[in-house]
């Protein structure tokens, strides 16, 4: 699944450039081998936190992640600790440490669950995840955990920024899900394997119905039901297609079926 760059809310915007005052495709790049910068040799907490910044803003997120880690270790009581906790989700992030950003953020949330900054920790949790949803043809575990990170987050802080954004990627994810259920759906028809196909559909027309699935979803029942020998199943499957998709191609192809292999009931 190809995803546009995802648009991130304002207050993730300022949360950045309060601490690091960089844009939010800094961290992007790769992080390179200088291991020596993150030697695990004591330093002042200004020292060690304006090492990982500049690391962060020359675009080493990797090398970045590994200093502000080191800020919470070597300085835990720090009041730079906290902030260096969501700097290094953030860091792990930016370089597509996807699994390293989620155990941070979850961290963090952990330690400070009443924390001002906790829904952007949420969001960054559930934009790992979203992230990493791959195309329908493979397993959709990942994305089953974006669905439930981004409505975990809109249920706990419904009307910042972030539920907002969240609540557009559930509407994506929702329709990939879909996506899912159609290809297996299909793919049993393919194979003779009407019944176990019609479930699929079904799924799709009572789960997903708000997805761009839903009027071909429709069709195939009606295919399903029509070879299963059910055309009053196809008949109502019809209906519902033609009463909220009247113009669409699958209304039409439906249509064209019910004349022809069950002429004694309608399409419309």
């Amino acid at each position: 699944m190809t995803h546009p760059a995802p648009r991130r809310p304002a207050r993730f915007a300022a949360i950045v450039a309060a601490t690091v005052a960089i844009g939010l495709t800094a961290g992007c790049a790769g992080g390179g081998n200088k291991k020596k910068d993150v030697a695990y040799v004591a330093r002042d907490v200004d020292t060690l936190y304006t090492a990982a910044k500049d690391r962060l803003d020359k675009g080493d997120a990797r090398q970045a992640a590994a200093l502000f880690d080191e800020v919470e270790r070597q300085h835990p009581y720090s009041p730079w600790a906290r902030r260096a906790q969501l700097m290094s989700a953030f860091s792990y992030y930016a370089s597509r440490d996807y699994a390293k950003s989620v155990q941070s953020a979850q961290r963090f949330l952990s330690i400070h669950p009443g924390n001002k900054d906790a829904p952007y920790a949420y969001y960054l949790v559930a934009l790992c995840y979203y992230e990493q949803i791959s195309d329908v043809t493979r397993d959709q575990k990942i994305t089953l955990q974006a669905l439930t990170a981004m409505n975990e987050l809109v249920r706990r802080y419904p009307n910042t920024d972030y539920a907002a954004d969240a609540r557009l990627k559930i509407d994506l994810i929702n329709d990939h899900l879909a996506g899912k259920e159609m290809e297996i759906g299909r793919m049993y028809q393919r194979s003779g394997k009407w019944l176990a196909g019609s479930l699929r559909f079904r799924t799709v027309v009572e789960k997903y119905q708000t997805t761009s699935h839903a009027p071909e979803s429709l069709y195939r029942l009606v295919e399903s039901y029509l070879s299963l020998g059910l055309p009053q199943e196809a008949q109502k499957a019809a209906a519902v297609l033609g009463k909220n998709y009247p113009g669409s191609k699958w209304y039409e192809r439906s249509y064209d079926l019910m004349n022809k292999y069950a002429p004694g009931t309608t399409a419309s």
